[in-house]
């Protein structure tokens, strides 16, 4: 496969400029976002997003390979995006906990509803396969660990313990859903997440158990 790909022209029209590989990608993306918010993953197929693309299903068979290469790129380009938004923020927030939790909380529920309701399809399709849910195992350590990092500033010098950030984790994940589907507002997700994340620390800062590790 070529490093520029092109759509035929049409007997009316003048060829169209040749798109390179990565404008090509991220093309395919957008209309497998659009594929997805329409009908759900379960519509989600190589030959429909060729179709609806408007190229051939060897050009989409190059760039994924097989439907759970797609599901992973979609997800894979949600977290990127996540971590631009959020590095973004941090590099201009005050030095403080609240400030901090803040972005954390703000990033992550403005990502995904900005992603809208398609976002929870993808994530749970990464369960489809063992191969998905290690790739989304991955960007979840990830995420954790910047969110330590992050953190770690305000815990009077004990670590915050995996139990506690797959905790807030799980309800950034919850209240964010709840956010997209309407059961509360963006604002109400945003305020119980930071509530959710400064305990978090406190508890580690405290040393509580169960909440912080070694000192």
């Amino acid at each position: 496969m070529s490093s520029s790909e092109t759509l035929e022209p049409g007997p009316s029209h003048p060829p169209r400029r040749r798109l390179s590989r990565e404008e090509r990608q991220r093309q395919l993306l957008d209309v497998a976002w659009k594929l997805v918010r329409e009908d759900g993953t379960e519509g989600l197929t190589l030959g429909r997003l060729a179709e609806q693309a408007g190229v051939t299903k060897p050009v989409v068979y190059d760039h994924f390979g097989t439907r759970p290469g797609l599901l992973a790129a979609l997800y894979k380009k949600f977290d990127a995006r996540q971590h631009t938004l959020m590095d973004a923020a941090l590099q201009t927030s005050e030095s403080t906990l609240p400030s901090k939790a803040t972005v954390i909380a703000s990033s992550y529920i403005h990502c995904v509803l900005q992603q809208g309701k398609e976002i929870p399809g993808v994530i749970a399709a990464l369960a489809s396969s063992p191969e998905l849910e290690e790739i989304k195992r991955e960007h979840q350590a990830l995420f954790m660990d910047k969110c330590r990092a992050t953190l770690s500033p305000f815990t009077d010098g004990c670590v915050i313990a995996p139990a506690g950030l797959w905790a807030m984790l799980g309800a950034a994940e919850a209240l964010s859903h709840a956010a997209v589907t309407g059961g509360i507002t963006a604002n109400q997700a945003q305020d119980e997440l930071v509530e959710t994340i400064v305990a978090m620390v406190q508890r580690s800062a405290q040393g509580s158990p169960g909440a912080a590790g070694d000192h």
